[in-house]
């Protein structure tokens, strides 16, 4: 119960920074120009870092031994960033061309070595081992197809509203707050509904539920959409069912992990959602490309963005079925919850020896 409720304010609290970004990246982009929401990002990390000195040491002592994986960090970030750049661009020099085969080329040659390197080094950024276990592997393809959707789709609404509803840029982030009020809602009730649903059925009606959500903002993307159709009704859908999956999410990525390897586990959640979000909105951009063929009339922006959020609505639907499939069936424990995973069952090892 401590976990689920400590998943579901980490939720929250992404949810709270998500409107509060969404409005006032509107607001300072009328009154100051689109920099401007680039250079607030320096104030903001300059308080986080201040704030991260005052707190000082948190949980477990260091490893003694152990170094940062520097060769890995670097091969990981070049990989991914080549991977991205690669989807990006093949919507103008095509998937045949020399210079996305090149960036691609690149960008599985990264990987490869990034991997060769983390089977080596004694101190991984990542122990490949640690996806073998059925819910990190399911936890982290979740969460890589739930990001790809999430944020191609804010990034289409946002278009959506400004060159086809002919919305402000303030207008548009007061109308981003109903999808951040829903995952707020998603992520209380999903603590309370996580120990009667059980992990595997609370991902996947939360999917299913953003899947159709997102498959609503497909239909209503029309040239004559309004905001209670064509924003608020499926905003509110896809933002629930996504805010449902933030406990459960979170909780499956830390299950079978031993207490030394959380803080890695935790980190690679992290990485799926920002890698998915990157090749995500790269490969919706292309695919909305591609049908608009470069026209700019409200009609074929419409219809370019509407194919982007199927193609969201499927990655959304492929994530609820990867939960439903690959994540095993929950056994209850005496309180009535999800039975407890080895990282659980370590620490009550340990307190009876200690008793």
């Amino acid at each position: 119960p401590a976990r689920s409720r400590a998943l579901g304010l980490w939720g929250m609290a992404g949810a709270a920074g998500g409107a509060v970004g969404v409005l006032a990246g509107g607001v300072l982009t009328d009154l100051a120009g689109w920099r401007a929401v680039m250079l607030v990002n320096v104030p903001i990390v300059a308080f986080a870092l201040a704030a991260a000195a005052r707190t000082g040491p948190v949980g477990r002592q260091r490893r003694t031994g152990a170094r940062l994986d520097l060769a890995g960090a670097l091969l990981a970030t070049g990989g991914t960033t080549l991977l991205v750049l690669g989807l990006v661009r093949a919507s103008d020099d095509g998937w045949s061309s020399a210079v996305t085969l090149a960036t691609l080329g690149a960008a599985v040659a990264l990987l490869a070595a990034f991997v060769a390197v983390e089977l080596r080094t004694p101190s991984p950024l990542l122990r490949p081992g640690l996806l073998r276990g059925r819910p990190v592997l399911t936890a982290n393809l979740f969460c890589l197809l739930l990001a790809s959707a999430q944020f191609g789709a804010f990034y289409f609404v946002s278009l959506y509203m400004q060159l086809v509803l002919g919305y402000g840029a303030t207008a548009a982030g007061f109308a981003f707050l109903p999808f951040c009020v829903g995952v707020v809602a998603g992520s209380i009730l999903a603590t309370r509904a996580v120990a009667a649903l059980g992990i595997r059925r609370l991902m996947t009606v939360g999917g299913t539920l953003a899947a159709l959500g997102m498959g609503w903002f497909a239909a209503a993307a029309t040239v004559d959409g309004s905001f209670l159709t064509s924003i608020l009704g499926p905003s509110l859908l896809c933002s629930l069912g996504i805010g449902l999956c933030f406990v459960p999410l979170g909780t499956a990525a830390t299950t079978d992990v031993v207490p030394g390897e959380t803080g890695m586990a935790s980190g690679l959640l992290n990485s799926s959602r920002q890698v998915g979000g990157s090749l995500g909105l790269a490969v919706l951009v292309t695919v909305a490309a591609q049908v608009t063929g470069g026209a700019t009339g409200r009609g074929a922006l419409s219809s370019g963005y509407a194919a982007a959020f199927w193609v969201a609505a499927g990655l959304l639907a492929a994530a609820a079925l990867a939960a439903y499939v690959l994540l095993p069936g929950e056994s209850r424990a005496a309180g009535g919850g999800p039975v407890a995973s080895r990282t659980d069952a370590a620490e009550h090892e340990g307190d009876a020896a200690g008793r």
